[in-house]
């Protein structure tokens, strides 16, 4: 019973190399998903941020470093996912991956609606009821989003 225990809990990590289907998940999260599948999948060590307007969970790689994922949530439920600051070797199904260069989301995935976040760019790319976002800073692919519709792409 106890190896069971400390099996699910080493398991249950944000993903190293996460992948990203777009419409679909994000680090094998998916919008919709409830806070205790987030729990399960990713841990529970996560901080809350505090000046957010929607209660969200940052779970940094290395504490008091930024680069990791975040989940945003909506009432109980995932209503948008996304990496911070970069994190090395997540990727799409379909090969763009962080710190690719920024032509190269058009090179897959044809022209996409950009919007200007400030300091940094955000394609999105349309799918049912999400939007997969791909964050572009400096001209490279800075990370990934998934979100829905409703939900503003900028964080």
């Amino acid at each position: 019973m106890q190896l069971h225990v400390l099996a699910a809990a080493v398991a249950a990590a944000l993903p190293i190399h996460g992948t990203v289907v777009p419409g679909r998940s994000l680090g094998g999260l998916r919008i919709g998903d409830p806070a205790q599948r987030v729990a399960a999948a990713w841990g529970t060590r996560y901080a809350v941020c505090h000046g957010c307007p929607r209660t969200t969970w940052y779970y940094n790689y290395t504490a008091y470093e930024p680069q990791g994922a975040a989940v945003e949530f909506q009432g109980r439920r995932v209503g948008a996912l996304f990496t911070l600051w970069s994190p090395t070797g997540w990727h799409t199904v379909q090969g763009v991956q962080t710190g690719d260069p920024a032509s190269r989301i058009a090179s897959v995935y044809g022209p996409l609606t950009r919007l200007d976040c400030g300091t940094y760019v955000a394609y999105q790319l349309p799918r049912e009821r999400t939007l997969t976002v791909f964050y572009v800073y400096g001209e490279k692919v800075w990370g990934f989003g998934l979100t829905r519709r409703s939900l503003s792409v900028c964080r």
